[in-house]
């Protein structure tokens, strides 16, 4: 019996469970986000199927919201690991600057022309990609999200960072770090402050710091231009008084806001935290002026997101998601991290 007559069903379940701050990866059955609590059936594209049936090699494509990133680097080494594991032909995608509406467009043409077996995508806009999410899946293309989440969308599960666990254990770390009766303020900083990601890890640091003596303040938007970042780095935190901590949501951020303490000299006042471990942000933390980082496991993002679709096309098995874990850098074990660039 080939793969096109089996049932294709996406089993509802509850939410992934939240990865401990030091649990490196763990799996767990995503629901689309959108279903109310019913089987959903996915039927494969006619093409697709012809072309595992005539055993020509996968066409998997992950659709990163900003190629340009650093982040993206340690993406696609996962992702070209997987490839040349599984025998499927990948490649990463998408628009540089992380325009919404070119990642759609982009998209689009790859469903319409049939070029594609099976998508991962992380969004620049969960609201503007909502809908391609579902011209894939209404083509018959196995799609998932990875990097970041797309809630609400048909995607089939999502790989990567539990978003709004991540920030809680920001904050939660960074309590550790000043104390539980620390007071004073707390100035956050997102590359992006629209994006779901960042609202979402956000969300997760300000309720994590919400019973406690320190005002959150922000996120500030700072864009992902290096010195238009740390100029509003810079400018932000000349109009602020009584600040203990400066939190990062992202790489650049974190980058930004640590290259201002270290040329401010308040390191020694202002603890500094932040997510990602570009190899910028790990001097950073050799030098003391940034206390810990957490980093998403991009490799394991790409690596997954292709494996995940793979099995689901090669062997199907039904499409899960992957937590891929929250982890703490800090000085003292830096030198077994990965860093992401």
């Amino acid at each position: 019996m080939s793969f096109k007559t089996k049932t294709r069903r996406l089993l509802v379940a509850g939410a992934a469970a939240v990865a401990s701050a030091l649990v490196l990866a763990g799996c767990g059955a995503i629901t689309p986000a959108n279903s109310s609590g019913e089987e959903q059936e996915f039927e494969l594209a006619d093409y697709i199927q012809q072309r595992i049936d005539d055993g020509d090699p996968l066409r998997i494509k992950l659709s990163y919201h900003d190629p340009s990133l650093a982040f993206a680097t340690p993406i696609k080494a996962g992702m070209e690991k997987a490839g040349e594991e599984f025998g499927v032909d990948v490649s990463l995608i998408g628009p540089t600057g992380g325009d919404a509406a070119k990642q759609v467009s982009e998209l689009q043409t790859l469903i319409q022309q049939k070029a594609v077996d099976g998508l991962a995508v992380s969004s620049a806009s969960s609201d503007a990609l909502k809908p391609v999410i579902s011209q894939a899946y209404d083509a018959g293309i196995p799609i998932i999200s990875f990097n970041t989440d797309n809630p609400g969308s048909d995607q089939m599960g999502f790989v990567g960072q539990d978003l709004k666990a991540s920030g809680a254990s920001e904050a939660e770390e960074l309590l550790k770090t000043l104390g539980d009766s620390a007071s004073g303020k707390v100035v956050v900083f997102s590359l992006d402050t629209g994006a779901g990601w960042s609202h979402d890890r956000f969300g997760g640091f300000e309720e994590a710091l919400a019973d406690t003596d320190l005002e959150v303040v922000g996120p500030v938007n700072v864009g992902n231009e290096p010195s238009e970042a740390y100029n509003t780095v810079a400018s932000t935190m000349a109009g602020q008084k009584d600040v203990v901590a400066i939190a990062g949501l992202d790489c650049c951020s974190t980058t930004a806001a640590a290259k201002w303490i270290a040329q401010s000299g308040k390191a020694a006042d202002i603890a500094m935290v932040g997510f990602d471990l570009l190899s910028t942000t790990a001097g950073y933390i050799e030098e003391g002026v940034v206390t810990f980082t957490i980093s998403q496991n991009p490799t394991e993002q790409g690596y997954q997101a292709v494996k995940v679709l793979t099995d689901f096309l090669q062997e199907g098995m039904p499409i899960e998601g992957v937590d891929t874990g929250a982890q703490i850098i800090t000085k003292e074990n830096l030198d077994e991290a990965t860093v992401e660039d």
